[in-house]
């Protein structure tokens, strides 16, 4: 009996043939209840993904990363200098927050959220369902030789795969630049912004030849999440599983009679649909994705069969083998303490940040004595990360010092419209003023709208010792 094509061989992946050269994958189309709810999610995700950066909050898009001027917008509120911490303490709580589903549910990311999935399943399949056919036609098309037909499907659908490429990098490089700013540039020669297109091109390219060919390689190959599961889950976590106390022994097992059969009748279905070339049948594997398609295509069999549904389904370890699952367990409250942990200094860091902070700098010159008069020249340094505008004075907090210390700015009241500025600021007072050549005063700052003092700095004047 010749062996079915798609029963897997036990030594090499099912991406693999005998002799290390890629099988490429032609995945038959799946319905059911999972497929229904992915979809809605897989287009929720993408309309998100389109429209999040055309949305204007306060005239700045919804989400902005604007690396060049060290800005980050969101939600109407805007950070300005941002340094490199903020961005490490996003990755690295988002990383344990990963890890801490993954715990609970398992490759849920990869199933439901991974952008190689959504836009694989939602655009790319699809387009190449519609034109090359169903995946058997695929497979035909694949195997024979060029033809006018062939070239003119193939060369169609690559057309289409990069025209959705473009949108799909133009939209992501509008979440760099903003979205009107890149529609301006798409307007103009590309040499005027050549580097924005330049970086948009190598982007487009990217996003093509991962989503349009090498597809299911990534997860395998490149993607190391699949690799960390096995330290980040444990028998309690939620798995794409086949429960083998039913199934086996599944049909066409030697010496088996059907009476004594599993109910898994070998249709291979589970397989057929899989993306990632992988047997559920075998137990959890690195290469899958929980993507759920061989749920509803075994359901599909059973509800044939008029048999219960759920022989492949979600579930852990211990449930399959009779031990009820723990939700919650040490390693997955790990996993969320520590990514709590991060938000919390993320949370921190923007509250501390957005307060207005002011250093005063001495001038290289410590003073000038002319005329009886001392002056100390001191470069105030102004930060300030979030969305308010200032417009500030600088006034001595002793009410008996106000009249007996002169400040000079360049201009007053100053305005501080950008993250950080830089102002020179002049203290002129009489050398009676101080105590053994110095003299500490209090400087207020002053909210010129409100009259409200912001804060207070302490500087130290010094001049000639009398």
């Amino acid at each position: 009996m010749s062996k079915n094509r798609f029963e897997l061989d036990s030594e090499r992946l099912g991406t693999v043939d005998e002799h290390g050269n890629r099988v490429y994958l032609h995945p038959e189309d799946v319905k059911g209840i999972w497929k229904d709810r992915r979809d809605i999610v897989y287009w929720i995700l993408i309309g998100l993904y389109l429209v999040l950066p055309w949305i204007y909050i306060n005239k700045k898009p919804a989400l902005l990363i604007d690396i060049i001027n060290r800005e980050f917008t969101f939600m109407g509120s805007t950070f300005f200098g941002v340094d490199p911490i903020l961005f490490f303490l996003i990755i690295i709580s988002s990383i344990f927050f990963i890890a801490f589903m993954t715990s609970l549910f398992g490759r849920v990311w990869c199933g439901w959220g991974c952008p190689q999935t959504v836009f694989i399943s939602s655009l790319f399949l699809k387009v190449e369902s519609f034109i090359e056919g169903s995946a058997r036609e695929r497979r035909a098309l694949d195997e024979a030789p060029m033809s006018a037909e062939k070239f003119f499907k193939k060369a169609l659908k690559w057309i289409i795969f990069a025209l959705i490429s473009l949108h799909i990098a133009h939209t992501f490089i509008g979440y760099f630049i903003g979205p009107r700013e890149l529609f301006h540039m798409t307007m103009g020669s590309p040499l005027e912004h050549f580097g924005i297109f330049s970086a948009t091109m190598i982007i487009t390219t990217i996003f093509l030849l991962d989503f349009g060919w090498f597809r299911e390689q990534f997860c395998i190959i490149a993607c190391p999440y699949g690799r960390m599961q096995s330290v980040i889950m444990d028998e309690n976590s939620l798995v794409i599983a086949y429960d083998k106390k039913r199934g086996e022994p599944r049909r066409g097992t030697p010496g088996v009679l059907r009476e004594n059969e599993g109910d898994c009748i070998n249709c291979y279905n589970c397989v057929k649909v899989c993306p990632t070339g992988i047997d559920i049948r075998r137990g959890t594997q690195l290469e899958c994705i929980a993507c759920t398609n061989c749920i509803d295509a075994c359901d599909e069999i059973m509800i044939k069969m008029k048999r219960p549904t759920g022989l492949i389904r979600y579930g852990s370890e211990n449930e399959l083998s009779g031990v009820p699952r723990k939700t919650i367990t040490p390693r997955s409250m790990i996993y969320a303490a520590i990514s709590l942990l991060f938000v919390g200094i993320f949370i921190l860091f923007i509250n501390k940040s957005t307060d207005l902070q002011i250093l005063f700098l001495r001038g290289s010159e410590t003073f000038t004595y002319i005329d009886q008069t001392v002056t100390n020249r001191f470069t105030v340094k102004f930060n300030h990360q979030g969305g308010a505008d200032y417009k500030v004075l600088l006034k001595v907090h002793d009410p008996a010092l106000q009249d007996k210390i002169k400040i000079i700015t360049p201009i007053s009241p100053i305005d501080l419209v950008s993250f950080e500025k830089k102002v020179i600021v002049f203290f002129k007072f009489s050398p009676t003023l101080l105590e053994n050549g110095t003299k500490k005063i209090n400087i207020d700052i002053v909210d010129k709208s409100s009259g409200n003092v912001i804060a207070t700095k302490e500087v130290v004047l010094v001049g000639p010792v009398h």
